[in-house]
């Protein structure tokens, strides 16, 4: 999603109640989830825009009004004022109440960890390595199509004998009046087209990972909201954020404190910024979904609300699934796993839909992904994006709706296959490298090995990632793996679910 700036084009969306039980006890700043969490949104299509840019509050709804952990209608100080036009100003990191970190919070009701042996399933550093080479992967092949309508994709790719999209986009041979119409993305096309690859850039989609991992090094997978907000300010630059996250950010600055920093005056709350965090949640859940879910909320809940929180629940949770089915059950070399629904992606997708709620937009979302996919099994997969297109068009690019339907059916529709996994996120347009990078991580790991990924995929990268998160410019992802790997539990034994 980097290099997303500011749209003027989507307002906030008319949220309805998910109502559930309050989780009791906790200062400001603790991540126990409200009483009432903003859920699905009527099916009446999107609220009126708000121009993105204006700093004046976004309408409100009782959905909106996220109550803090201090237990039943407990309600947060007053926000500041509004901020004057031009949005953050303030030279001092606020304090950040880090809340108490005892006790994992969650999704009210919590989640039941359900089919999990004692002891769960053990995550080998072999698969961390080939999940974090296919989340970079992923991303990079969609890096220079970002912010392209369908169309464009679809014509660069053939004028270079190129489609269906099975290899990196090129320039090379492609027309001048064809690049006039479409022009690749202007800051990612020096660094992601195939004749200028040399490492993996910078993106959003990698420096997420990496402050999740600085996270669970510093804090543990018990992390409170209030400590995810407090590393952001510490260790991400204010220009490598952009969308809600951006809005956080501001928020912070100005002394709003989470979650409230996720609705004040933020329209891009429902969109993807919180599910391409999901990863490492699921990486360090090794077969335990619901567990992966519950840590991908409390990191959620600082930006987003609604569909934006189920998103990165549902990409945590069907991560958590790959991760735990063992190496090398997707062949990443162009052999899928059959398109039973009972192992592999399929089983890891139906994990993913668990932990959402099922009336959600979100969830209506995947379900119809997956199930246009499958009944195109047998086909092309591009009928199956142009239904989707039509279904779901009227979203914003970025939103989480759109974006994680199409990931349900590339996922469906590739079968497990690494190539086929990306190539068909990415050919589909919208939030091209977000969703190539978490179906390359979903992919990745299912093939168990970075060996078992094409050559030709991971060559290019040299092993290398740029960014600027301090520590780990130039970092190698066999050095991002091993580095995980000591973050990564075994799923805990039935008896040990969260809520009893």
């Amino acid at each position: 999603m980097a290099d997303v700036p500011p749209r003027t084009d989507c307002g906030p969306q008319d949220l309805k109640v998910f109502g559930a039980a309050a989780t009791a006890a906790g200062a400001p700043g603790h991540s126990a989830p409200p009483p009432h969490v903003p859920g699905a949104l009527p099916r009446t299509g999107p609220a009126t825009p708000v121009r993105a840019e204006a700093p004046n509050r976004p309408p409100r709804t009782d959905a909106d009004r996220v109550e803090w952990s201090g237990g039943p209608g407990a309600r947060p100080p007053h926000p500041a004022e509004p901020l004057p036009h031009g949005g953050p100003t303030a030279p001092a990191r606020p304090a950040v109440s880090d809340g108490p970190a005892h006790a994992r919070s969650g999704p009210p009701g919590g989640l039941d960890h359900a089919d999990t042996a004692p002891g769960g399933p053990s995550l080998t550093v072999a698969q961390l390595h080939a999940a974090w080479l296919g989340r970079a992967v992923g991303c990079l092949l969609g890096k220079p199509v970002e912010k392209l309508p369908l169309a464009g994709i679809r014509a660069l790719a053939a004028a270079t004998g190129n489609w269906p999209l099975r290899s990196w986009f090129t320039a090379k041979g492609v027309p001048a009046e064809l690049t006039d119409a479409y022009p690749w993305n202007r800051r990612s096309a020096p660094t992601s087209l195939a004749e200028n690859i040399d490492g993996m850039p910078e993106d959003d989609d990698l420096n997420y990972p990496l402050l999740n991992l600085l996270l669970l090094q510093r804090h543990g997978r018990e992390f409170t909201t209030g400590q995810v907000a407090r590393l952001w300010l510490d260790e991400l630059p204010a220009g490598r954020t952009f969308t809600a996250e951006r809005v956080a950010y501001g928020n912070l600055l100005h002394g709003i404190e989470p979650p409230r920093t996720a609705a004040h005056r933020n329209p891009f709350r429902e969109w993807i910024g919180a599910a391409i965090r999901a990863d490492v949640h699921g990486w360090t859940h090794p077969g335990d979904p619901a567990a992966a879910a519950e840590q991908a909320y409390r990191d959620a809940v600082l930006t987003h609300t609604g569909n934006g929180v189920y998103g990165a629940m549902f990409v945590a949770a069907t991560v958590a699934s790959a991760a735990g089915q063992g190496q090398g059950q997707g062949q990443g070399q162009g052999q899928g796993q059959g398109h039973g629904t009972d192992s592999g992606v399929h089983a890891c997708l139906r994990a993913g839909l668990s932990v959402v709620p099922p009336r959600s937009r979100l969830a209506d979302a995947v379900r119809l992904g997956i199930a246009v996919a499958g009944e195109h099994a047998h086909t092309g997969f591009e009928p199956v994006v142009d239904l989707l297109h039509s279904a779901l068009g009227h979203y914003h690019w970025v939103h989480v709706v759109p974006n994680t339907a199409l990931l349900a059916a590339a996922l469906t529709h590739a079968d497990g296959d690494f190539t086929g996994s990306i190539c068909r996120a990415v050919s589909g347009g919208w939030d091209t490298d977000s969703n190539g990078a978490t179906a390359g991580s979903v992919a990745g790991l299912l093939a168990g090995h970075p060996d078992r990924l094409p050559e030709r995929w991971t060559g290019p990268l040299k092993n290398r990632l740029a960014t600027s998160v301090g520590g780990f410019d130039g970092v190698g992802f066999d050095t991002l793996a091993e580095l995980t790997h000591p973050l990564a539990a075994p799923a805990p034994a039935p008896e040990e679910s969260l809520h009893p």
